[in-house]
């Protein structure tokens, strides 16, 4: 479960961030509601879930403010120690520590190194503030940082991530764990994922497609259900955005699955480079930032 810290980026028009939470105005009658790490523990212990997040100060990886940032990677570190305090179950819930700093890298460290000495409390540790609109470059900068320096025996969860091209080079970078909305939100506008990239279902091409989605995909959907029939559906029925969702999650984890077995049979590099290749068949075409992420995690294009 998340702890509460992305609504102070996503409602931060509804939000006033103290030393003590956040505070919240309800967008329906205007009440103040006060979240504080304690809080936030006391509702994740409550629900139950196997990993809860610590409460974290997050600040727009696009915002233009410096003393923000600082103040926000300084806060982070502060809460660690109340959440810590208020987890009323660590034998069963797993409170994973969120690394924030933005896009600066001496913040990353900061905030790491105050991390990292609380280590024996935190079974896990989330590389957070990123996926919000900042250059690739620069988040997988980020990315191979933080995955670089966070400890190996422990999982290493970027949040927020994404889109499979991402998963599959943060990967590479040394991520283990991801979530992201991408696989639902985009099937509400008609996309599915398939291994060439997307398929947008509502183009005419579709109308007389009589394939399956993807003709390798284990899904019900892809069983079922052609191409045809959804691009009829898309558009009329609640139902098929639902069926996409179903098939897109479905390839998100079957794409975890792959990356998984080629780690285990040592073939991730040859792995990486197959799936670059599939998505950019002109290898003119392939994006720096990709090559400086293969670059990063030391896996050479030919």
């Amino acid at each position: 479960t998340d702890s509460g810290g992305f609504q102070m980026v996503s409602l931060l028009d509804l939000a006033d961030i103290s030393e003590e939470g956040v505070t919240f105005q309800s967008p329906v009658d205007g009440q103040q509601m006060l979240l504080t790490p304690e809080k936030s523990m006391q509702i994740q212990n409550d629900i139950g879930a196997d990993i809860i997040m610590a409460l974290d100060d997050v600040v727009s990886s696009v915002a233009a403010d410096d003393e923000r940032f600082e103040e926000a990677t300084h806060r982070t570190i502060r809460w660690i120690d109340r959440c810590i305090a208020a987890h009323a179950n660590p034998r069963k819930q797993a409170l994973f520590g969120i690394v924030q700093g933005g896009l600066d890298a001496r913040l990353r460290k900061l905030c790491m190194d105050g991390l990292l000495k609380r280590d024996k409390d935190l079974p896990g540790y989330a590389i957070g503030g990123l996926a919000g609109g900042e250059e690739k470059s620069a988040f997988c900068k980020v990315v191979s940082q933080c995955a670089a320096a966070l400890p190996n025996d422990k999982p290493r969860y970027v949040m927020g991530v994404g889109y499979p091209l991402d998963l599959v080079l943060c990967t590479a970078l040394g991520a283990d764990m991801y979530d992201c909305v991408y696989p639902s939100r985009t099937a509400r506008f008609g996309t599915a994922l398939v291994p060439e990239g997307v398929l947008r279902l509502k183009t005419n091409a579709m109308a007389t497609d009589y394939r399956p989605i993807d003709e390798k995909c284990d899904c019900f959907v892809c069983a079922k259900y052609s191409r045809a029939h959804l691009h009829a559906a898309i558009t009329k029925e609640p139902r098929a955005a639902s069926l996409l969702t179903y098939h897109n999650i479905r390839h998100q984890m079957r794409l975890c699955k792959e990356m998984h077995e080629a780690i285990l049979e040592k073939r991730f590099g040859a792995f990486v480079r197959e799936y670059v290749r599939g998505q950019f068949p002109d290898t003119n075409a392939i994006p720096g930032w990709v090559r400086d992420a293969m670059a990063m995690a030391e896996i050479p294009l030919e």
